[in-house]
């Protein structure tokens, strides 16, 4: 854990007792802080008492003695309307941040050098920094991973010249930090994404765009226009380095994909061309993981990896559950986890990753637009399970352009695509669950989701189980 000291002394107020919430209380109170946390959930508050958080009921406080207002990044801070808890800290104005802030003031408090990498961009953002911070153990580095991706950052080890932070941020959290200024900022991609909580995509895009603009290195996609517009700007900035990456051709002066190839055309000593190949990595397949790949190895080598330690790191990363996760093979057919699909946007990706003999179980509580985004992938599934409230839209949107069935539930749709890819003549048959829906109406969460997936792929008889949790 590490100390926060800077409220040493002072009342804060925390709003918000999740995971994040209950690091973020114990280190303001490891730190000499007077902590007054609330949530609006019960067991939240319980839990925290249990940790020996004190719990103080904010809607009745008096906000005058309170120095900050600690937020967690799920509440609302602008849009649709600031939380309550917001609206009495601005009254009493005093300052409201989260956790990655307070981090940031210990870092330049303790050691204002100390590497530190942030991620993020709409889409690809766990991958992306779980496979940077792969390489960097790979390479013998010291890595302390967390922020939006497993362990809250100030659960973390604290800020040390040889040691790197690898963090995840979403946009909320970047919402939250006014200091954030990392060694290196990458920025994946941008699609409109949390406008409820943001107002307007051009807000969203500018919330993202900070985390890059104060970054030493600057990483930067080029494959949409938002991220094309923040990449010029900063190149026509004077103080920082600016990479631009592309997987959809030749960057001048930057890197790109062709193929599964990733290539350098930056001008980078003793270093040029293709450097490194996805080809066979099946937790880096397809264009998206890509992209994913391009910007960790950038991020690496901007944090003193070396070119030749990329390629023996990237063949030994073993992906995140839930996100194009090989789970097992029987005979030629390959089952694939990808149930933090919750949209089509997400599903996309997992059907342009392999170009045919898909066999697609589908569904859950139904996103606005459905499957219709996904009528160009079409020709490439065999045969598509449908489960969940989805059903009928889906079969509707399905037609008479792919073959389908109404499994109902999960364990019905996996024996029956089972069955059928196992009688398919392809080379490499593949049983996808991919839902493209939330996961509500079945399961607790996109995690339970997948989990009973894979249990269920683990008991089919004569099943080679290819990754365990």
């Amino acid at each position: 854990m590490i100390r926060v000291s800077i409220f040493e002394g002072r009342k804060v107020a925390l709003f918000g007792l999740g995971a994040s919430g209950r690091a973020t209380a114990l280190a303001l109170q490891a730190g000499g802080a007077e902590v007054a946390a609330w949530d609006d959930s019960a067991a939240a508050c319980a839990a925290a008492r249990d940790e020996g958080i004190s719990v103080v009921d904010l809607s009745t406080a008096d906000w005058g003695e309170f120095a900050a207002l600690i937020l967690a990044p799920g509440v609302p801070l602008t849009h649709p309307e600031p939380h309550w808890t917001v609206v009495k800290a601005r009254t009493a104005g005093i300052e409201v941040i989260g956790d990655i802030e307070l981090f940031c003031r210990i870092r330049t408090q303790l050691c204002p050098d100390a590497p530190l990498a942030a991620i993020t961009g709409t889409n690809g953002k766990s991958t992306t920094t779980a496979l940077l911070a792969h390489i960097l153990q790979s390479a013998g580095r010291d890595v302390a991973l967390g922020g939006n991706i497993g362990t809250p950052i100030l659960a973390l080890s604290e800020p040390a010249p040889d040691r790197v932070h690898v963090v995840e941020l979403s946009s909320f959290q970047i919402d939250l930090t006014p200091s954030l200024a990392p060694t290196v900022g990458v920025l994946l991609n941008l699609t409109p994404d949390h406008l409820d909580r943001h107002g307007t995509m051009e807000n969203y895009a500018a919330i993202k765009e900070r985390l890059v603009a104060k970054s030493r290195h600057a990483i930067v996609s080029t494959d949409d226009a938002y991220c094309r517009a923040i990449a010029q700007r900063l190149q026509e900035r004077a103080d920082g380095s600016v990479d631009v990456f592309s997987v959809l051709g030749p960057v001048p002066g930057g890197w790109s994909a062709n193929g599964t190839r990733l290539v350098c055309d930056a001008a980078w000593p003793g270093f040029h061309g293709p450097f490194a190949d996805l080809d066979g990595i099946g937790t880096l397949r397809g264009r998206h993981n890509a992209q994913n790949a391009l910007a960790a190895c950038v991020a690496a080598l901007r944090l003193g990896v070396r070119p030749e330690q990329l390629s023996p790191a990237l063949a030994t990363f073993p992906g995140l559950p839930h996100r194009m996760e090989e789970v097992g093979r029987l005979g030629r057919v390959l089952f694939i986890n990808d149930s933090k699909a919750t949209n089509a946007d997400s599903t996309e990706k997992a059907l342009s990753a392999f170009p045919r003999d898909i066999f697609w179980i589908v569904g859950g509580r139904p996103k606005e637009g459905g499957i219709e985004p996904l009528r160009d992938y079409f020709p490439r599934i065999a045969k598509a399970y449908l489960i969940g409230e989805s059903a009928e839209a889906f079969s509707a949107t399905l037609g008479n352009s792919v073959p389908f069935e109404h499994s109902g539930t999960l364990e019905v749709a996996l024996q029956a695509a089972a069955r059928d890819a196992a009688q398919c003549a392809g080379a490499e048959p593949v049983v996808l669950l991919s839902p493209a829906c939330a996961s509500y109406d079945q399961f607790k969460n996109f995690e339970h989701r997948g989990d009973t997936f894979r249990q269920l792929v683990a008991a089919l008889p004569g099943v080679r189980v290819t990754n365990r949790p």
